[in-house]
C-alpha cells in the first residue's frame, strides 16, 4: 500500500456481538471504585488521564501497547492491561464491567515501515473499541480524535478554525491524518445509532512525560539541543497536557453525545513559541526564518531518501513539513463555554516542556549547562 492509499472499511460480520443502541447520559458523575479504562494509557496523553483520574478514587485499568514503553505509569496505582487494540477478542475481554472508556490509542507518527498499520490501529482498532464498550454497556466513551481532522480554511487569514469547519480526506496528506479522519466518521456513525461517545479534538500539547518525543515536544527538544539554526513561519495552538487531561474528564462528565470538542490553549506563531522558549531559558532563540516552501522541500528529499530509499524513519517526515507549513490556530470556545474548561498560560507549558527534557537527559549535557532558568 502506497502512502496515499486507503485500505476499504471491511463490513462487519454478521458473526460479530450485537450493538445495544441507547441514548447517553446527560451527565456521568464517577464514584470511587468505579472501573474506567484507558487505552494508550503509557502515552502522553494517555498518561496524563490516567494521573487525573487517580485522585477520584476510581479503578484505572490502564490498557498498554504489548512490550511497549510502560515508565508514565510506573510508581501509579493502577491495573496495568497489556493490550493489542487490533485483536478484537482481547478488546471485548478488557471492557468487561468498565463504566467508562477513554479511548487514546493511536499510531501517532507520520511514518512507518509498514504503512498498513494505520489503518490498523487507528481504524479497526477504533471500531473494535467502539463495539467492546456497546456490548459491556459502558456507559460513556470519550474519544481522543485529532485537530488534523478539522477544516483549515481561513487560519492562513488568521481565522482560527473551530468545531464547525469541516474537511476532505482528499486534502488530507498522509496515512495518519487519513486513518483518524476514517476512525472519527466511525465514531460518528456510532454516535448517529445511539452510542454513548464524544470526541475529543487535542491541538498541541506540551509538559512533562513526553517520551517519545510527539511532534510538538520536538520542537522544543531540538531548541534545546540547539539543532534549530532557522524555523518555519507557520504558528500552532499549544495546550498543557495536564489541562488537556482534565479536559477529557470535562467531556466525560459533560459532553454531548456525538459532539466535537476542540480542547486548546492559546495560539502562538513559532517565533513567539521559540522566543517564550528563549527567555525562560536563557538560550538564544533562532533569528533566521524559513518560507514554507523550504520546508515541505525538504521533507520531500527526507522522505524520498531516507523513507524510501533506505527504509527508516526520515528526519523531516513530508506529514510533518507540509503540516509545519500550515497555520494550525483553533479556537476552543466550545468547550470552555459548554464544559467550564480552563487552560494555563502557553509560557508554563513550554517551560514545563522544556524543563522535564531537561531533567530526564534528553538534553545534551553542555546545552543543558548553559541553562539559566528564568525565576
Amino acid at each position: 500500500m502506497t502512502s496515499g492509499d486507503e485500505p476499504p472499511i471491511a463490513p462487519r460480520s454478521k458473526s460479530e456481538p450485537s450493538v445495544p443502541v441507547r441514548p447517553a447520559p446527560r451527565r456521568l458523575e464517577l464514584e470511587r471504585g468505579d472501573p474506567v479504562l484507558v487505552t494508550g494509557a503509557a502515552g502522553f496523553i494517555g498518561s496524563a488521564i490516567v494521573r487525573a483520574l487517580i485522585p477520584l478514587g476510581v479503578r484505572v485499568i490502564a490498557t498498554v501497547e504489548p512490550h511497549g514503553r510502560r515508565a508514565n505509569l510506573s510508581g501509579l496505582d493502577v491495573e496495568v492491561l497489556p493490550l493489542d487494540i487490533r485483536r478484537r477478542s482481547e478488546v471485548f475481554d478488557a471492557m468487561k464491567g468498565v463504566r467508562a472508556v477513554f479511548h487514546t490509542a493511536a499510531v501517532f507518527r507520520f511514518w512507518a515501515p509498514d504503512p498498513s498499520v494505520f489503518y490498523d490501529v487507528n481504524v479497526h482498532g477504533t471500531r473494535n473499541v467502539l463495539d467492546a464498550a456497546a456490548a459491556a454497556n459502558c456507559e460513556r466513551v470519550v474519544y481522543t480524535s485529532t485537530v488534523a481532522t478539522i477544516g483549515l480554511d481561513g487560519t492562513d487569514a488568521g481565522q482560527p478554525a473551530n468545531e464547525t469547519v469541516p474537511n476532505r480526506i482528499h486534502a488530507l496528506h498522509g496515512l495518519y491524518k487519513q486513518s483518524k479522519y476514517v476512525a472519527e466518521h466511525e465514531v460518528l456513525r456510532a454516535a448517529a445509532e445511539g452510542a454513548p461517545v464524544s470526541l475529543v479534538h487535542p491541538t498541541f500539547p506540551l509538559g512533562p512525560r513526553d517520551l517519545r518525543p510527539t511532534p510538538t515536544g520536538k520542537v522544543i527538544l531540538d531548541f534545546l539541543n540547539g539543532k534549530m539554526p532557522a524555523y518555519v513561519d507557520t504558528a500552532m495552538n499549544v495546550v498543557h497536557v495536564d489541562d488537556l487531561a482534565q479536559g477529557h474528564l470535562l467531556v466525560l462528565e459533560r459532553g454531548q453525545n456525538g459532539r466535537s470538542y476542540i480542547l486548546g490553549g492559546e495560539n502562538l506563531s513559532m517565533r513567539d513559541l521559540l522566543h517564550i522558549a528563549a527567555e525562560r531559558t536563557g538560550l538564544p532563540a533562532p533569528r533566521r526564518q524559513l518560507p514554507r516552501v523550504v520546508g515541505i522541500a525538504a521533507g520531500f528529499v527526507s522522505e524520498m531518501l531516507q523513507g524510501r530509499l533506505l527504509r527508516r524513519e526520515p528526519r523531516v517526515p513530508l506529514e510533518a513539513a507540509r503540516m509545519s507549513a500550515t497555520r494550525m490556530i483553533f479556537d476552543s470556545s466550545r468547550a470552555r463555554t459548554e464544559l467550564g474548561f480552563t487552560t494555563r498560560p502557553a509560557v508554563q507549558a513550554i517551560e514545563d516542556s522544556a524543563r522535564w527534557f531537561v531533567e530526564n537527559g534528553y538534553v545534551h549535557p553542555r546545552r543543558a549547562s548553559r541553562i539559566r532558568w528564568a525565576s
